[in-house]
């Protein structure tokens, strides 16, 4: 205990130690900057992706012929061995229902390379697993039957084939996160644009291009409706789309104020000063919530380190006291 506690309270190792903290500060910093920019680029990427399929849709809808929009939707970025596993097994038809598609594309994953992807992840994970858990079964507890490492691995990989939903749950959580937080700020910037002469479409593509620093999910969600407005033929269907991708009910809310004035005749700039009202108070009232829930939330910690903590600060003195006077 001794050497313990000369060893924490040396000067060279807290010296050392503090070192090692800014050192990994810097490095997760600059990191994290760069994983941000690739983030943007791989974002970027996907919406020039998606509005030059939404192009070749139109296109050959115009001529007559969808045999070209469905090559295009064919030759998005998934590999060919991917393509070539799902298809030769039907992993499509055991994994992929008709909510798959719709909960990829809330997560940011769009297209059929990315639905050929997830299939592929859930087929090949469970297998990976079971061979990775039952070697390292093998090596660490070598006394166990072999039987009983090949069941523990085979309950790992049923497991593991659980791990591609839940990380598709997690990154749609995150995404619509961070739309949720940024929907009221983008509600107010596209009520100030449609206020103030713009249509629709140049509104959405503003605000796009301002909200982007706060919520670039977002930012690319309104790319895509802006791409949609200008390719479809019905502006409904782009409306409906995004509030589908979002996945969220604000969202949906606002774009059936949308169509509702697109179809009516009604004021635009009513609906959305109506929608962004109640986007205000309903973050308030998230706020508000959140604030009422604070205190429950700080008993538990308050008890294990603010409480014994104060009480050494308060018992010490006389502690010492006592001692120094017995002696």
């Amino acid at each position: 205990m001794d050497k313990f506690f000369n060893l924490v309270t040396d000067r060279n190792f807290l010296i050392a130690v503090l070192a090692a903290i800014s050192a990994a500060a810097v490095v997760f910093t600059f990191g994290s900057q760069f994983l941000g920019r690739s983030n943007m680029k791989d974002r970027i990427k996907r919406v020039a992706l998606e509005r030059e399929k939404m192009r070749a849709e139109e296109m050959a809808r115009l001529r007559g012929s969808a045999e070209n929009a469905r090559q295009t939707a064919r030759s998005e970025g998934s590999k060919d061995y991917m393509k070539r596993v799902v298809e030769r097994f039907s992993l499509q038809k055991a994994f992929v229902d008709e909510n798959t598609a719709d909960s990829l594309a809330r997560a940011g994953y769009r297209g059929q390379g990315h639905l050929t992807t997830y299939v592929f992840m859930r087929f090949v994970t469970p297998f990976i697993l079971l061979v990775l858990a039952f070697g390292y079964l093998s090596l660490v507890m070598k006394d166990n039957p072999i039987y009983l490492n090949a069941v523990i691995a085979i309950g790992l990989g049923i497991i593991g084939s659980y791990i591609p939903v839940l990380l598709l749950r997690n990154t749609t959580t995150k995404r619509q996160q961070s739309v949720r937080r940024a929907w009221p700020d983008c509600l107010d910037l596209m009520l100030l644009c449609v206020e103030a002469g713009m249509s629709v479409e140049h509104a959405f593509k503003r605000v796009a291009k301002e909200i982007g620093q706060q919520s670039p999910e977002l930012a690319e969600e309104l790319t895509l409706t802006t791409a949609e407005l200008s390719f479809l033929d019905d502006r409904t269907r782009a409306y409906e789309n995004l509030g589908k991708r979002t996945g969220l009910d604000g969202v949906r809310s606002v774009m059936t104020a949308l169509i509702q004035a697109d179809r009516y005749g009604t004021s635009v700039g009513q609906a959305l000063r109506v929608m962004a009202e109640e986007g205000r108070e309903q973050r308030m009232n998230e706020a508000e919530k959140k604030a009422a829930a604070l205190p429950p939330k700080l008993t538990v910690p308050l008890i294990l380190f603010f409480l014994p903590v104060l009480f050494i600060v308060i018992i010490a003195p006389a502690m010492i006291k006592v001692f120094s006077m017995g002696h």
